[in-house]
């Protein structure tokens, strides 16, 4: 069964930037998503978002602007019981943590070692992560607004035949 991820981001709530391969500007709003299990979903939903206890970039809520990069998310999950959050969010004072061993790479929040930050960004092909996509990290759920939630449509498959009975 193959799955896509449709999303028509015409509708773009006011002052929310779009994505892009430069670094999110500090102060800025953009639209991100975050992807899940659909039974993780429905607590978010509920309950809003929660700081992971760890990760890559240490504590704090995971997204990307990139819906491709949040849709493979959760990895060794089903595709068919995944969903993406998708959200806006004020980044606050934004760092680029852009290779793997940056001094800054999970303590970019704590202010005993200078200055604190909002969000920490991973740029896309830096090698940090995978895939080559763009990754967030935001330290404060409050700063995340939830917009709504986006499920993979079933594709179906043609078998290889292209348009019959044309010329």
């Amino acid at each position: 069964m193959q799955y896509q991820w449709a999303e028509d981001d015409f509708d773009m709530p006011e002052g929310v930037g779009r994505l892009g391969l430069s670094e999110p500007v500090s102060g800025g709003k953009y639209v991100m998503y975050h992807g899940t299990t659909k039974k993780t979903a429905q607590l978010i939903l509920a309950n809003g978002f929660k700081q992971s206890a760890n990760g890559m970039l240490g504590p704090g809520v995971y997204l990307s602007r990139d819906l491709q990069k949040a849709s493979r998310y959760p990895i060794d999950h089903p595709e068919s019981d995944r969903i993406v959050i998708k959200v806006t969010v004020n980044v606050g004072k934004v760092i680029a943590i852009n290779y793997q061993g940056h001094p800054r790479q999970k303590t970019w929040h704590d202010s005993r070692y200078g200055q604190v930050y909002d969000t920490a960004w991973v740029p896309p092909k830096c090698g940090m992560v995978k895939s080559g996509l763009e990754e967030d990290c935001v330290w404060d759920p409050n700063r995340i607004k939830i917009l709504k939630t986006i499920q993979p449509r079933q594709v179906q498959s043609c078998g290889g035949h292209g348009a019959r009975g044309y010329m």
